[in-house]
């Protein structure tokens, strides 16, 4: 390694270290959040650790001496940034450890949120929130992931049919839901959640066989050498051959502030294409659950409300659309629509949270789309100045 090589880059309050050019060294994600942050759009402040690491990583077994410095280094900017200190009992800070290759590949590899809550930092989670039913559901979120994707999958665990750690947790779930005559999670109290997060713990050391981890310091360190593990998982291995997708490239791993969609019905959280993915139309469209973390809208656990009236369907027409529960909301929505995409000179797929009214760009990458939308969609931008004819026949052949 060389002495004095960067290997981590930050991003937030409006200044980044890299550019939206850099996804040979930020991975998509990571460069994706750099070029947001410095448009001057709402992201939450994080750090991205260089897909060189993750090389670095696979070949040695463990993060080395000067990269672990430069994380706590940038995680002191990001105390810094929110007056909020990781570990700190008081006023805890919260991050998500996610994937990201140059190249989206998408659900091959892992993601943690939450990381940081324990014992020491929940109650003053529930004093700086004044919600203790959040607290506490963010705890049993944090337990669920971190048990599958650390402690199962980047160990190398490999159950048997339907007894993964997850499924396991989410019987004991639904279990509680039965007994407490609860229909959605949203409809479990603080003290159903409390038994939750305990009866959590007790069956992760039953079948994972140690306690779940109560210090801060080891989860952040296990989530980031997780999401470099899952570069190598047998998915992701399988998707790389499909793409043929260099082994080398590896995965970054950016490390950003928690902001939660599951602190009430005045928070969300969604995703959204700047046109219909599906016709190419030149129309907003997307969904959000209220009350919810990003892993609920992929799980499916709830029908999650149209963005606008152009994006119901039969499953959600009887929902009440973003628009209408927050249009102040979905007006700064559409600016950053029109950023992105003029930025991008192409559709864009985003996903976004709503914490407590306010809200925040999580991620945006130039979106998948049909055959017969990536036509309509590159004629529209051709017709409208936005690409030239030679971008356009590239991509619609």
């Amino acid at each position: 390694m060389a002495e004095g090589k960067k290997y981590v880059y930050k991003f937030g309050a409006g200044k980044a270290d890299g550019t939206g050019d850099m996804k040979e060294i930020l991975g998509g994600k990571g460069a994706s959040l750099a070029s947001a942050t410095l448009l001057g759009l709402p992201v939450p402040p994080g750090f991205t650790i260089s897909t060189e690491v993750c090389n670095i990583y696979m070949r040695e077994g463990e993060l080395p001496d000067d990269v672990r410095q430069q994380i706590i280094q940038a995680l002191r900017f990001l105390e810094k940034t929110m007056g909020r200190g990781f570990g700190d009992p008081k006023n805890p800070l919260l991050v998500s450890c996610r994937s990201g290759a140059r190249q989206s590949m998408p659900g091959m590899m892992e993601t943690v949120l939450n990381v940081g809550l324990t014992s020491k930092t929940l109650p003053g989670l529930i004093e700086s929130t004044g919600n203790e039913r959040f607290a506490y559901d963010t705890y049993r979120r944090l337990i669920m992931m971190y048990s599958d994707v650390v402690m199962e999958k980047a160990e190398g665990v490999e159950p048997e049919e339907g007894q993964g750690i997850r499924q396991q947790l989410e019987w004991i779930m639904e279990k509680k839901k039965e007994e407490v005559g609860a229909t959605s999670d949203t409809d479990l109290t603080v003290e159903d959640l409390k038994d939750l997060v305990e009866l959590f713990k007790q069956r992760v050391k039953e079948v994972l066989g140690r306690e779940f981890p109560d210090d801060h310091m080891e989860q952040l360190w296990g989530a980031i050498t997780a999401v470099f593990k899952s570069w190598n998982g047998a998915r992701a291995v399988a998707y790389r051959r499909i793409e043929n997708i260099p082994d080398e490239w590896g995965t970054a791993c950016t490390v950003q502030t928690m902001v939660f969609g599951n602190m009430g019905d005045n928070s969300a959280t969604g995703v959204a294409f700047t046109r219909n993915p599906a016709t190419g139309e030149n129309e907003f469209y997307g969904e959000c659950l209220f009350n919810a973390q990003g892993e609920d809208v992929v799980a499916g656990i709830r029908t999650p409300n149209p963005l606008n009236e152009v994006s119901k369907n039969e499953q959600n027409k009887h929902l009440p659309t973003l628009e209408e529960r927050m249009p102040e909301i979905y007006k700064e929505l559409v600016k950053i629509r029109e950023i992105l995409e003029d930025y991008a000179k192409d559709m864009v797929d985003l996903e976004f949270t709503i914490e407590e009214g306010k809200l925040f760009l999580v991620q945006h990458r130039v979106g998948k789309r049909t055959a017969t939308a990536a036509l309509n969609i590159a004629l529209d931008m051709l017709e409208d100045n936005f690409i030239d004819e030679k971008t356009c026949v590239m991509r619609i052949t």
